[in-house]
């Protein structure tokens, strides 16, 4: 192992941990959910458009498999912010619900 990796295992191994911090804010959770939500999408789609071939004079080729993957997180990130499938709102809720402080 060389010298600079070794180097950084120790630096993160010391780090302190740092715990999740309960929150009532819901415009973070719902941030967090829309997020979520986006990447859940993108995955989704990603399932959708591996059977598409691209035979074609300009399709295909490494070129094309590298930016679809960029391309199917914007149309995620897209379908999420105009209202999704709905899953955010869920995810919100259970975030909130989830982080409630009980005495």
């Amino acid at each position: 192992m060389s010298p600079d990796i070794a180097n950084a295992l120790t630096l993160a191994q010391s780090a302190p941990v740092q715990v999740p911090q309960a929150t009532a804010n819901a415009a973070a959770a719902k941030k967090a959910a829309v997020e979520f939500e986006s990447v859940f999408l993108s995955q989704m789609l990603g399932q959708m458009f591996e059977g598409i071939s691209t035979d074609g004079p300009f399709g295909g080729g490494q070129g094309e498999a590298m930016f679809r993957s960029l391309m199917l997180d914007e149309y995620g990130k897209s379908i999420a912010a105009q209202g999704g499938i709905g899953l955010a709102a869920s995810v919100t809720r259970q975030l909130l619900s989830q982080q409630e402080v009980k005495h």
